[in-house]
Protein backbone atom coordinates (compact mmCIF):
# COMPACT_ATOMS: atom_id res chain seq x y z
CA UNK A 1 0.00 0.00 0.00
CA UNK A 2 1.33 3.42 -0.87
CA UNK A 3 1.53 6.34 1.55
CA UNK A 4 -1.01 7.68 -0.34
CA UNK A 5 -3.67 4.98 -0.26
CA UNK A 6 -2.88 4.89 3.64
CA UNK A 7 -3.57 8.52 3.78
CA UNK A 8 -6.99 8.16 2.18
CA UNK A 9 -8.08 5.09 3.76
CA UNK A 10 -6.96 6.88 7.34
CA UNK A 11 -9.33 9.78 5.97
CA UNK A 12 -12.12 7.18 4.87
CA UNK A 13 -12.37 5.80 8.55
CA UNK A 14 -12.05 8.85 10.24
CA UNK A 15 -14.90 10.59 8.09
CA UNK A 16 -17.07 6.89 9.00
CA UNK A 17 -16.86 7.72 12.40
CA UNK A 18 -18.22 11.25 12.14
CA UNK A 19 -20.91 9.50 9.86
CA UNK A 20 -23.37 9.57 11.99
CA UNK A 21 -23.85 13.06 13.08
CA UNK A 22 -25.12 13.80 8.95
CA UNK A 23 -22.81 14.60 5.90
CA UNK A 24 -22.50 17.90 6.36
CA UNK A 25 -21.31 17.74 10.08
CA UNK A 26 -19.24 14.69 9.58
CA UNK A 27 -17.33 16.92 6.57
CA UNK A 28 -16.69 19.95 9.12
CA UNK A 29 -16.03 17.03 12.32
CA UNK A 30 -13.53 15.49 9.67
CA UNK A 31 -12.10 18.50 8.43
CA UNK A 32 -11.32 19.56 11.72
CA UNK A 33 -9.54 16.78 12.58
CA UNK A 34 -7.39 16.79 9.56
CA UNK A 35 -6.84 20.33 10.63
CA UNK A 36 -5.50 19.21 14.11
CA UNK A 37 -3.56 16.31 13.42
CA UNK A 38 -2.46 15.96 10.30
CA UNK A 39 1.04 17.44 8.96
CA UNK A 40 0.41 19.35 6.25
CA UNK A 41 2.39 17.27 3.64
CA UNK A 42 -0.02 14.74 4.48
CA UNK A 43 -2.87 16.58 3.35
CA UNK A 44 -1.18 17.90 0.20
CA UNK A 45 -0.55 14.27 -0.62
CA UNK A 46 -4.59 13.34 -0.86
CA UNK A 47 -5.76 13.62 -4.28
CA UNK A 48 -9.58 15.09 -4.25
CA UNK A 49 -10.02 12.94 -7.44
CA UNK A 50 -9.22 9.81 -5.72
CA UNK A 51 -11.44 7.75 -6.65
CA UNK A 52 -10.97 6.04 -3.30
CA UNK A 53 -12.03 8.94 -0.89
CA UNK A 54 -15.84 8.69 0.44
CA UNK A 55 -18.26 11.64 -0.05
CA UNK A 56 -17.60 13.03 3.38
CA UNK A 57 -13.89 12.73 3.65
CA UNK A 58 -13.86 14.58 0.00
CA UNK A 59 -15.81 17.36 1.21
CA UNK A 60 -13.69 17.59 4.32
CA UNK A 61 -10.54 17.88 2.47
CA UNK A 62 -12.09 20.71 0.21
CA UNK A 63 -13.28 22.74 3.41
CA UNK A 64 -9.74 22.43 4.62
CA UNK A 65 -8.18 23.13 1.68
CA UNK A 66 -10.65 26.28 0.95
CA UNK A 67 -9.36 27.36 4.31
CA UNK A 68 -5.90 26.98 3.94
CA UNK A 69 -6.44 29.33 0.57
Amino acid sequence: MSTRDHLVTMANQIARNFAIRGEAAAAEATAEHVRLFWAPQMIVDVCLDDPGLVPIARAAFRLVRADAG
